[in-house]
């Protein structure tokens, strides 16, 4: 099985991208932000996807910066124009090398989580930093997704169900459900300092932007969460319940971890 399940050249990358950006890129850039990115910085954003946070980076370093977004696939970065300070690899951050060292910051989110060589990665991209330079890893930690609201308790038992199958299924492909929450003392152990974490969640209601990451996962994974027991009309009335807006979820929570290489 591939490691990454979520393949960008599926037709519901472009809804996970656009329901991933529009959630979480303003907490991610409040929290880069906090690493005091300046003009004229080197970045490297591993694992861009659609590009948008490789393209703020972008703006923050201004033309005497430098920006370089990675991806397996890049199809969807490159239907966006952009300043020739920022350029698009494709690249593998497990197989490849790193495109470059001295980084003044590197930045992944929901990358390393699905990689079981998540650890030698990291100490990668530590290595690649500058003196001083930062770290910034966003994963997320899917243990804690309650129910927060729900039309029945079917409903809640639903979700419930169709959340755990998708869990197995991803940790099958050698992703960690709870990463997200190991970031720090990964971190440590590479040897950063200054490591500091914060996560964020909201709440996400049927039918809007945010629970439409639970849809089109439910979509795309829809063969393998067959394998785990569930039948068609399950299936149907979990995509109905996505859309239902007395139905409301605790969002996945995010984790934002950041290190500092001494």
């Amino acid at each position: 099985m591939s490691r990454y399940v979520f393949d960008n050249s599926a037709d519901q990358a472009k809804g996970r991208f656009f329901a991933l950006e529009s959630c979480y890129d303003p907490f991610s850039r409040r929290q880069v932000e906090l690493t005091g990115i300046a003009r004229g910085w080197r970045c490297l954003e591993v694992g861009g996807g659609g590009g948008s946070l490789g393209d703020w980076l972008g703006e923050q370093v201004g033309p005497d910066g430098e920006v370089t977004i990675t991806d397996l696939d890049l199809r969807w970065a490159e239907s966006r124009p952009r300043p020739p300070h920022v350029r698009l690899m494709q690249h593998d951050i497990v197989q490849d090398p790193l495109p470059a060292d001295g980084y003044d910051l590197v930045h992944a989110r929901l990358v390393l989580q699905h990689l079981p060589e998540r650890l030698d990665v990291l100490a990668r991209l530590a290595g690649a930093l500058r003196p001083g330079g930062w770290l910034v890893l966003e994963e997320f930690d899917t243990a804690w997704v309650p129910v927060l609201a729900a039309p029945d308790a079917e409903a809640t038992g639903l979700f419930e169900r169709v959340h755990t199958a998708l869990s197995a299924q991803l940790e099958k492909a050698g992703l960690d459900p709870v990463w997200g929450r190991r970031v720090p003392g990964a971190m440590l152990g590479a040897g950063l300092a200054d490591v500091t974490a914060t996560t964020y969640a909201e709440s996400w209601a049927g039918g809007g932007t945010g629970i439409g990451l639970h849809r089109v996962n439910a979509q795309q994974m829809a063969d393998r969460l067959r394998a785990e027991g569930l039948t068609d009309a399950e299936l149907e009335r979990f995509q109905a319940l996505t859309a239902d807006p007395s139905f409301v979820v605790n969002s996945l929570p995010l984790v934002s971890t950041r290190g500092r290489r001494p």
